[in-house]
């Protein structure tokens, strides 16, 4: 490093806590940290999180991080934020969160999503007339599953009507950030998008719409003012300044949500070039050149983390929080029955067993569906599970399954991509908690039958991608540029002796959706 190196200190709250890291401002990872939080799992569909804990945890993971002393504090020149998206934190107006937030998870605003599209002609659940407006403005419209911000703040207006009344403003996970960084409430161009109340026509100006507004029934002063997502939003404040060690004249950028950080900090930024992201949940996403929406399979092209460019976007609930779920739930739970704590290398062992596990894990099937889907079917009432288990059916099946199942999903998904898009996906960059398993990326190539490229680092994808547009955005490098400064460690080939099992296990996947989604919906409706 240069003694002439200025950094990044990029902060990303994801759902299972906040990660913080410095960054040189050319995309050189200096160090990072990780504190976890909890969520809370309410009844009847119910997600949230604590904005007092997320800021805590903040706290505790950036002090750890600034102490190691890896660089000179005074050399910290900007903060960038990337998060969770679609969630909801209700505060007042000094600030302070008047209950815990909403997060993506959360479906119990879905009935209030389907009486404000109510009508005669209706087209997947939504009266036709308004359909076809929201889409037109929006390049979307608010989900049937209930779980995009709009139908959070909704469920608040009628189900808690007490914090409805007495919130200042609604703010996405990342503008809460920005708001305790800085004291000032405000949304980007893009981390506004779920709302679904912002006219993206021209990308350049997004602006709240009042006909949608009124058609929501939201009230538009409890709604933050937009800005650009490459735009300052002030200083860091003074009081953070000192408690950090940082100088008070640090600049904090607005900053983009996940997915957005995410294909940037997967070095896929030419058009059409897709990053596929294993987390807790997933997605397959590129920049594309145009505006479109396919509504049938809940994909839309929405401001992106890089002025004047449209995301494909679109999300799969659970990913990398299935094999959460299979360490947690299934395999070591904390119960009478248990031999002790978790095994610190959980992950580790359940890599060794997926590799030496048979491809097809004895032609048992994982269905990731655990808290329901949303793309390429925008069902939050579908459930997973193990399908074809027998007396042969082994822990290692099981283990292997989860992998598959999760890269079944993703294929599903990559039909549609190719489709919305009208060409085929060459190579795909894999990122995110789950591309550090060897294992599983390979399971991705052969499932997916396309090259995979494992990302360098891939678990700091975000902070990373964080750390890039605040550092194009100030004018260290340029937004054509970000790809050179990733590197790719590991290119994973189909393997052709896999594609006769996968390709009959990957039909079936799909005929198990087909065959139990009425009986889901049976077993799970409110």
């Amino acid at each position: 490093m240069s003694p002439t190196d200025k950094f990044i200190l990029a902060i990303d709250l994801g759902t299972s806590g906040p990660k913080v890291a410095i960054f040189s401002t050319q995309g050189e990872l200096i160090s990072s940290e990780f504190e976890e939080t909890p969520v809370l799992l309410p009844p009847a569909g119910g997600a949230e999180q604590s904005p007092e804990v997320w800021w805590g945890a903040i706290e505790k993971a950036v002090k750890r991080l600034l102490v190691e002393g890896l660089v000179n504090n005074d050399d910290i020149v900007a903060i960038a934020s990337t998060a969770q998206w679609s969630g909801t934190v209700p505060l007042d107006q000094g600030g302070n969160a008047l209950g815990n937030a909403i997060i993506w998870m959360d479906s119990r605003g879905a009935p209030y999503i389907h009486k404000m599209f109510d009508g005669l002609i209706r087209v997947e659940g939504y009266a036709l007339a308004k359909l076809l407006n929201w889409v037109r403005l929006t390049g979307g419209v608010p989900g049937n599953s209930g779980k995009d911000p709009i139908a959070h703040i909704l469920y608040l207006k009628h189900v808690h009507p007490e914090i409805y009344q007495r919130t200042y403003k609604f703010l996405e996970p990342i503008d809460y950030i920005g708001l305790r960084l800085t004291g000032q409430f405000a949304a980007s161009f893009n981390s506004i998008t779920l709302n679904w109340l912002t006219d993206n026509r021209d990308i350049g100006n997004v602006t709240y719409h009042d006909g949608l507004i009124k058609l929501s029934g939201i009230d538009r002063a409890k709604l933050p003012d937009l800005k650009p997502a490459n735009a300052i939003l002030g200083h860091l404040r003074p009081d953070i300044a000192r408690a950090w060690g940082l100088r008070e004249d640090v600049q904090v950028l607005m900053g983009s949500p996940d997915i957005h950080s995410a294909a940037v900090g997967s070095g896929a930024v030419r058009d059409f070039e897709p990053h596929l992201y294993i987390g807790t949940s997933g997605w397959l996403t590129c920049h594309i050149p145009f505006k479109k929406t396919d509504l049938f399979h809940n994909l839309a092209a929405l401001p992106s983390g890089i002025p004047g460019r449209y995301l494909l976007t679109n999300e799969q609930e659970c990913a990398g929080g299935c094999l959460q779920y299979l360490r947690n739930s299934i395999l070591f739970p904390q119960d009478e029955l248990s031999a002790g704590a978790n095994p610190s290398n959980a992950y580790q062992l359940f890599d060794q067993i997926a590799e030496r596990t048979p491809a097809g894990s004895g032609k048992l099937i994982f269905t990731p569906w655990l808290y329901g889907e949303r793309a390429p079917v925008d069902d939050h009432l579908i459930r997973g599970g193990f399908y074809n288990q027998s007396l042969n059916t082994t822990r290692a099946h099981m283990v292997r399954a989860v992998f598959e199942g999760v890269a079944y999903n993703s294929r599903w998904l990559l039909k549609y991509v190719e489709l919305f898009n009208k060409r085929p996906v060459d190579a795909i960059n894999i990122v995110g908690g789950g591309a550090k398993s060897n294992i599983w990326c390979q399971i991705h190539a052969d499932v997916l039958n396309r090259p995979i490229r494992q990302i360098k680092d891939p678990i700091e994808v975000n902070v990373r991608g964080a750390a890039l547009l605040a550092s194009a955005g100030l004018g260290y490098l340029h937004y054509d540029e970000i790809g050179t400064h990733v590197k790719i460690t590991n290119t994973y080939t189909p393997n052709p002796a896999h594609r006769k099992i996968y390709d009959e296990l990957f039909h079936e996947f799909l005929a198990i959706y087909e065959s139990n989604r009425k009986i889901h919906a049976r077993l799970n409706r409110i």
